[in-house]
């Protein structure tokens, strides 16, 4: 018998969020690259300081080298470690380190950008790590007063005063330029970060509606199987009571009690099947593209009240052809189309609408019912969620459609206001030009 290590002793697993880290500081590095080469170029050529060019410019190449062989690594998808992150943001304060050594040491004002690097760490690394990072830059800090003899004064022995201006001028541009840089891949990285966080909830939102639909079809198949026998048997009943009634010159009111019950059992197995299918047995049916005059026409064909739908399909949409079940496509179109007819009074019309889009069509359904105050918008969709009296819905309609909607790449989006009616948008994905040539 074998027994897992505790997860304690488990090496950490490489984290989607190290990727990101990695991307946003490869930006910064090139923003720092040419950041120091402008200031050398300025301090060798401008202010004609005798500064060691080609030790700097040494550096700079290796940090070069450096920044093109973390890209190479991230074009080959492969998993980031912070174990990385942390090595590379070591290795750029030893860089640091060696350019302020050879430009002034502690007396280069520059020494301001030693907080860029903790402060990002503070952002990218975990506490432990970040710790660490904070100890290795004052100790590569406090190592420029051993290295004074390393760096060369430069200036040509200028009066104090304007050796004090040029120092306190360069501290100004130093901190403008620790601060511009921390300031705007801060807030870079901590937008990226949370557009990742907002992707993964999405993801969790439409796996939970999915496993709702599931669960919808396990419920919807157990009770159409569980209720198919005892339904049987009561049509067998009354076929055979309706039978011996007739033998026996019963009343005619009896037997025509005997025909309602069978109508209600038969009408009781039709809810049963219309309940499979609604809550999600469609979802092995194949893909197909369709053209949105079929959609429609489909959707309309089994709906009662279509007089009172208005639809308007511009002629250039009407061969546009969308990607998805066909089947599924018309049952959730024609549920919008009867909740708009159930919400709208008898004597107005409900308008079914197809519009282009970027990646596809949409069809809109737009109703002239009472509207939906806020309270209610937030919660439509909600599985079992209706405001239907009792008997004519389940709460299900506005679930599956937005279930089978993002299944497919688009979305749904409803718009209502109390007193102004409903306009329920689908959006579907266009069917790709193999599948449209098929």
């Amino acid at each position: 018998m074998t027994t897992s290590p505790p997860a304690s002793a488990l090496p950490a697993e490489p984290s989607p969020r190290a990727r990101i880290n990695l991307v946003w500081l490869l930006r910064l590095r090139w923003g720092v690259l040419v950041g120091q080469a402008v200031l050398v170029a300025v301090a060798a050529w401008g202010l004609k300081l005798a500064l060691p060019v080609s030790a700097l410019v040494a550096l700079l190449a290796v940090e070069a080298l450096t920044n093109g062989a973390v890209r190479m690594g991230l074009s080959r998808a492969r998993p980031v470690a912070e174990a990385a992150i942390f090595g590379l943001m070591l290795w750029d304060t030893l860089v640091l380190t060696g350019l302020l050594a050879l430009s002034g040491g502690t007396h280069n004002p520059f020494t301001t950008l030693y907080l860029v690097n903790v402060a990002l760490g503070t952002v990218l690394l975990p506490a432990r790590r970040t710790w660490a990072m904070l100890v290795f830059t004052l100790l590569a800090f406090g190592s420029l007063f051993v290295l004074q003899d390393v760096t060369l004064p430069g200036l040509a022995r200028p009066d104090h005063a304007e050796l004090m201006r040029l120092h306190l001028s360069g501290m100004w541009v130093a901190f403008a330029v620790a601060a511009g840089f921390i300031v705007y891949f801060i807030q870079r990285v901590t937008r990226a970060l949370a557009e990742r966080e907002q992707e993964l909830a999405q993801t969790r939102a439409r796996h939970a509606r999915q496993e709702k639909v599931a669960s919808l079809a396990t419920l919807a198949a157990g009770a159409a199987h569980e209720l198919s026998t005892p339904l049987s048997t009561i049509a067998v009943v009354a076929k055979e009571l309706e039978r011996a009634l007739a033998a026996s010159q019963t009343s005619e009111s009896v037997r025509e009690d005997l025909r309602l019950i069978r109508q209600q059992v038969d009408r009781c197995r039709d809810v049963l099947v219309q309940m499979s299918a609604d809550a999600g047995q469609t979802t092995g049916e194949p893909f197909h593209p369709i053209p949105l005059e079929r959609l429609v026409e489909e959707t309309l064909s089994e709906l009662s009240g279509r007089e009172r739908v208005r639809v308007d399909v511009p002629e250039a949409l009407k061969a546009y052809q969308v990607h998805g079940p066909p089947r599924a496509l018309a049952r959730v179109l024609r549920g919008l189309v009867k909740n708009a007819l159930q919400a709208t009074p008898a004597d107005r019309a409900v308008e079914l609408r197809a519009r282009a889009e970027a990646t596809g069509a949409r069809l809109e359904v737009r109703d002239e019912g009472a509207g939906m105050p806020d309270a209610v918008l937030t919660r439509a969709g909600e599985p079992f969620f209706t405001t239907k009296a009792p008997g004519e819905g389940m709460g299900l309609g506005l679930f599956l459609a937005r279930s089978l909607a993002e299944q497919l790449g688009g979305s749904l989006e409803l718009r209502s206001k109390a007193g102004e009616g409903t306009t329920v948008g689908l959006s579907l994905p266009a069917a790709s030009a193999q599948e449209a040539a098929a």
